[in-house]
């Protein structure tokens, strides 16, 4: 190193250059580089620098850059293999996958996944995933913000989990079973029944006091012939595909503060649909999966109908009539009838639609509930 600056502070000076580089053993060529060097960047330009080439022949030009950065700031919650998938709908040379997440990622438009704890599990919780259209549709209700008129908006989401398709965006009134049930023979008017409906363990979808969680609003489901699945307490991984729906809406809308939030649910709903492909559908768009369920709705029923040999309604205040008393079943299930047949002498299985609640005990007149730990 000090050979070096040696060197370049007599070459500045000497008249004959050639000479001076056969004196300190290199050649005419190194002799000129270090004199550059040493010129525009003084003698710190005497250490040694990276070999490491400063383009590449295949590197991205400019443009190409812009337009992979403004597809993402255009879908902000869209990883590198979808808007590649978009990219190549209108451009004839598209990047590689490695590409586009190099320049999303310097860019600095990735943010980090945060990783969340099981707890143990509850009643209704299942691992089936569903293998066809409509057999399972999850649902919830996106953690609620303020509009620009300063109203709450809690919207009602709800989706196919085979098709990502999603059915429902939904900024409603209230969380009140008969608004939700509303939404909900809309969509049954619209899409069919699905064959399971899966949700949290929160109101209007389950009640914490009820047998099995039952509530109004989960109650008319099994009585249209639909399976209830539900999710662990404290584990919303359970849904997690409808968790991270959730959050592309706040990022992609929450900021919007429209004054009809609606309007850009529509919009956004159409978007996830018919343009954003996903990558467990082969990145085929949800609308082009999703077909609408043979089981079509025809109405809530007025009873249900049981090839049991005993069956009681449940009147207004959860109760059923047993041998000139009243046993307390739930009041989630007022106005709708159980079924009942014999399990073992002074106990009676008791059964609504495909769900066994629990047992009648004729020795003290009671019901035990089945989600309920037997007295030790």
């Amino acid at each position: 190193m000090n050979q070096r600056k040696e060197f370049v502070l007599r070459a500045i000076e000497t008249s004959n250059f050639r000479e001076l580089c056969q004196e300190y053993g290199i050649s005419p060529k190194t002799g000129y580089k270090w004199r550059e060097r040493f010129l525009e960047h003084g003698l710190a330009g005497m250490n040694e620098l990276s070999r490491r080439p400063r383009s590449h022949a295949d590197e991205l030009k400019e443009g190409e850059v812009c337009d992979i950065v403004r597809l993402r700031q255009l879908h902000p919650t869209w990883g590198a293999r979808k808007l590649r998938k978009v990219y190549e709908r209108s451009h004839a040379e598209v990047p590689s996958e490695s590409s586009f997440k190099r320049v999303i990622e310097r860019a600095g438009l990735v943010e980090p996944r945060r990783l969340r704890s099981r707890q143990e599990s509850g009643r209704l919780f299942t691992e089936r995933r569903a293998q066809a259209p409509n057999e399972v549709w999850t649902v919830d209700f996106k953690g609620w913000w303020r509009v620009a008129s300063g109203s709450r908006c809690e919207p009602l989401t709800v989706r196919d989990e085979l098709s990502r398709y999603v059915l429902e965006v939904r900024a409603v009134a209230d969380a009140g079973t008969a608004t939700v049930r509303s939404c909900f023979e809309r969509l049954f008017e619209q899409n069919g029944i699905p064959e399971a409906m899966r949700s949290d363990n929160g109101p209007p979808f389950a009640s914490t006091c009820s047998v099995l969680g039952l509530s109004k609003l989960s109650a008319w489901w099994v009585a249209l012939g639909i399976d209830l699945e539900r999710g662990r307490k404290g584990c919303p991984q359970d849904n997690g595909a409808h968790e991270r729906l959730h959050l592309d809406i706040q990022r992609e809308l929450r900021g919007r503060n429209a004054p009809d939030p609606q309007a850009g649910f529509d919009e956004w709903r159409r978007t996830f649909n018919h343009e954003r492909p996903h990558e467990a559908l082969g990145m085929k768009c949800p609308a082009e999966v999703y077909e609408k369920s043979p089981r079509p709705y025809q109405g809530s029923p007025e009873d249900l109908t049981y090839d049991l040999p005993e069956t009681r309604r449940v009147n207004q205040v959860g109760e059923i009539g047993w041998k000139h008393q009243r046993v307390f079943i739930s009041t989630a299930l007022a106005g709708w009838s159980v079924g009942l047949q014999p399990a073992k002498p002074d106990l009676w299985e008791v059964w609504f639609g495909r769900l066994l609640l629990g047992y009648l005990d004729e020795r003290g007149m009671a019901f035990r509930r089945i989600d309920t730990p037997p007295v030790q």
